[in-house]
């Protein structure tokens, strides 16, 4: 049995990696949504200068990555290695921000659980010795999500009140093997999950099971309950998939409603922003925490909590074959400080 390893899909690190900077890109209605004070950057305009969205997402993951370790005056010659994906195919923005960045590259494709696996593989990374700084980064865009999973903004399609709006936005955390926190102390990794979902416009209640799956073998692992903790989020399940979720957990015997929300809830004004049941997209999570909640836990309003961001497996080539919708759901624990 690996030393680290505790009950059936749960690692404790013993050396715990510090969060030592992050930052936050969003576009212009991310900038008139609720936590509108707590990002880095927001666009005047999601081209953000380039000729096309695709160049803009990946611009906006690059700069992210480039603000936070200009937060430590860090340079890319100092980090190890760099983890990061995105939704656009074969990872285009991930990838050609890392050719201008330099850093040692491992290129994930998670969907939009993309932000926890890179932080859990980062922070795997530096515990078990491997490295010393390293980062995890994400992003996406409503425009280039519309144009390649569902249609081009020029269709002019109506969306059903299921769907969610893809954040414009890009998030980068840097992790090191020194520092006073906070820290990733446990790792869930995700199942993948497929409860026979094909509605590309209902991806909350597609990514749901896969949510509750993670979370309920976490609690089982570490023994812990919701009460253990100050706040678990998802990453984009929205309203629609956070309700569902939440029902699958408590018929399992935990009651996590008074801590539990979502990004995609937290990130627009459900009511104001026309969003219909809220955020979705790999910069939702990474926006969100990388913005508000890391805020929160550097004033000390939280001390721990557990971070779990939700992906949709699929494809358009998928889709338009008739499958599925599988989901996955990393989840993981960071903690404000930690007992020698």
């Amino acid at each position: 049995m690996a030393e680290k390893k505790i009950g059936l899909h749960t690692i404790k690190l013993k050396n715990p990696p510090s969060i030592l900077s992050t930052a936050t890109i969003v576009g212009p209605k991310e900038g008139e949504g609720p936590l509108k004070d707590y990002f880095d950057i927001v666009l005047e305009d999601d081209l953000f200068g380039e000729k096309s969205w695709e160049k803009a997402e990946s611009k906006m993951l690059r700069e992210a990555v480039r603000l936070a370790m200009n937060k430590i005056n860090l340079s890319p010659d100092q980090v190890d290695y760099f983890f990061a994906g995105d939704l656009l195919n074969q990872i285009i923005s991930s990838s050609f921000a890392a050719r201008e960045l330099g850093i040692p590259f491992f290129g994930l494709y998670g969907a939009c659980s993309t932000l926890t696996e890179a932080m859990s593989l980062a922070a795997m990374m530096v515990d078990g010795g491997f490295a010393d700084i390293t980062i995890a980064a994400t992003s996406s865009h409503f425009s280039s999500a519309e144009r390649q999973f569902r249609f081009p903004l020029e269709h002019g399609n109506q969306r059903p009140p299921t769907s969610q709006w893809t954040v414009t936005g890009a998030g980068a955390v840097v992790l090191g093997s020194k520092g006073g926190g906070p820290y990733i102390t446990y790792i869930t990794t995700g199942r993948v999950v497929d409860f026979g979902i094909k509605d590309a416009n209902n991806m909350g209640a597609a990514m749901a099971p896969a949510a509750a799956d993670t979370i309920l073998r976490h609690l089982k692992d570490t023994g812990f309950t919701a009460a253990d903790y100050d706040l678990i989020m998802t990453g984009d399940l929205a309203k629609i998939g956070r309700e569902i979720a939440a029902d699958i957990i408590k018929q399992n015997g935990y009651d996590i409603t008074t801590k539990f929300t979502d990004a995609g809830i937290e990130i627009f004004d459900l009511t104001t922003q026309d969003v219909h049941a809220g955020g979705s997209g790999c910069g939702c999570s990474a926006s969100v925490f990388g913005g508000y909640i890391y805020k929160q836990l550097i004033n000390g309003n939280l001390n721990r909590i557990m971070i779990v961001s939700t992906g949709a497996l699929l494809s358009p080539t998928s889709t338009q074959q008739g499958e599925s919708i599988p989901g996955i759901a990393h989840a993981i624990t960071i903690e404000r400080s930690i007992m020698p």
